[in-house]
């Protein structure tokens, strides 16, 4: 059975139509879903799921319950041993979702780097993402790093600078090129 990792950025809390269309399709093909716990889009899409009476979910959360759970769905709870609340603590889960998915489909605001992170660990594990670049109201697909790279030229200079000081997203580049170019040999 085909997994989705379905996540977007805190900032959105409004779901753009041809999002919804695309959780229409993963519900109708009854596959099975993993959702963050977090507000804003996370919170949006299990209303969105919950909504269209998608019944295969698994809520992920860091710690011992979840922020977020409408549908009432089961629960993977993830272990951190970094700070609660802190930014470690909660990409611990993040990191799970990835390691369940097969595909992601993720709605990004063009800054939001913990939605980046979650396109980043997919693509170290060879899963493709659909990205709802909220800002320019259209899809892109990240498969590789080309891909990965045009993605990144849509956010502002100031949001890729943040970007670096978050979470290293040269040395994240840097690293999926290393393990792409291994593969290619």
């Amino acid at each position: 059975m085909t997994t989705v990792f379905i996540a977007g950025s805190l900032s959105i809390k409004r779901l753009d139509a041809r999002f919804v269309e695309k959780l229409d399709k993963i519900v109708g093909s009854k596959y099975d879903v993993v959702v963050g716990d977090a507000d804003g889009a996370d919170a949006s899409i299990q209303q969105a799921l919950l909504d269209r009476g998608a019944a295969s979910v698994t809520v992920y959360c860091s710690g011992s319950r979840p922020r977020n759970n409408l549908g009432d769905w089961p629960v993977r709870t993830v272990d951190s041993a970094s700070a609660p609340g802190s930014r470690a603590f909660f990409t611990a889960k993040d990191i799970e979702m990835a390691k369940a998915a097969d595909y992601g489909l993720m709605m990004w605001d063009a800054k939001s780097t913990g939605t980046l992170s979650n396109v980043i660990e997919l693509l170290k594990r060879a899963r493709t993402s659909r990205v709802f670049v909220n800002k320019e109201k259209q899809f892109l697909t990240v498969s590789n790093l080309d891909t990965l790279s045009a993605l990144i030229q849509l956010m502002s200079a100031g949001a890729r600078e943040k970007a670096e000081q978050k979470i290293g997203l040269s040395r994240k580049m840097a690293a999926l090129a290393t393990e792409q170019f291994a593969l290619a040999v």
